[in-house]
């Protein structure tokens, strides 16, 4: 494993949502509190901030890339859609579903959205899955922070992250309706380590999942082993995403950044593995 490297440093409150973009060659993160969208072309290392909600109390939770180019967005109470010319357009009121913002996200191969919140309370966050007519389904409550997710790479078994009991779940998953069942235990992270949060699986079907107060990111074989950490200098490591040509590079968000401070809580890395990922599927969500 190479050493890990800044990529850049936005300062961070909550640097989010790491997302490779395969057709422009550029991986897009967002800092959920501020708001703020980013983007850095691999080939160059170029960066820039590209997009500010400047609404009071406006945040971004996460984001999909929809089938056209432009950008999904979940935020505290809806969905909105974000065209590359950066016109916003609200899609979907969200205001009954217990939540204090959306969380996490993440497409399926059809075209699906599966969404996490943070809840008003320790039970009332949860996992919803948003059909492509923009039915919104709720699939699992009880929780306080509904966190990263994933497939496995023959798309037969999902992953969910349950902040608030430190645990990974996994269930079975059906292509052809969106459905998850059999939903069991597949990791239980000690206090020690961090609280799991982002998370992604590279093509020979480990979890690279990372460790908010553990400054690490962790890859569990698909037995539920620990496997491989990769420590940082910050405390907050909040997810993870594969990009570069060949997927072969995890990118890194972190937090706890703070725009007076010279720290580097809150910045990108970047760090190459043996083992690459799979480009993520895109949202095809129509309203």
């Amino acid at each position: 494993m190479s050493a890990v490297s800044a990529v850049a440093n936005y300062h961070c409150r909550v640097g989010e949502n790491p997302l490779w973009d395969e057709r422009e060659g550029r991986l897009y993160w967002v800092d959920i509190e501020s708001a703020r969208l980013f983007r850095v072309d691999h080939a160059s290392g170029e960066h820039e901030c590209f997009y500010r909600d400047e609404r009071a109390g406006a945040m971004i939770g996460g984001f999909t890339f929809q089938a056209d180019g432009s950008l999904l967005l979940f935020e505290v109470d809806c969905i909105a859609q974000l065209s590359k010319l950066g016109q916003r357009r609200v899609l979907l009121q969200a205001t009954d579903l217990g939540m204090q913002r959306f969380n996490d996200v993440i497409a399926d191969p059809e075209g699906r959205v599966f969404a996490g919140t943070i809840g008003k309370n320790e039970d009332s966050g949860g996992l919803f899955r948003i059909d492509l007519d923009g039915t919104v389904t709720p699939l699992w409550r009880g929780t306080g922070c509904a966190n990263g997710m994933g497939f496995t790479p023959d798309l037969r078994r999902f992953y969910w992250t349950c902040s608030t009991t430190q645990r990974i779940f996994v269930a079975d998953y059906e292509r052809e309706s969106g459905s998850l069942h059999n939903r069991r235990e597949f990791y239980c992270a000690p206090p020690a380590e961090g609280t799991p949060d982002g998370m992604t699986v590279d093509s020979a079907g480990s979890l690279w999942t990372a460790r908010w107060g553990g400054s690490a990111l962790l890859r569990l074989t698909a037995e539920g082993k620990l496997a491989e950490r990769v420590s940082f200098p910050v405390s907050a490591v909040s997810s993870a995403a594969f990009g570069g040509p060949n997927l072969d590079v995890l990118y890194v968000t972190t937090a706890g950044g703070n725009v007076d401070s010279d720290a580097v809580d809150g910045t990108l890395y970047r760090v190459p593995v043996a083992v690459p990922g799979t480009v993520e599927f895109r949202s095809r969500i129509r309203l």
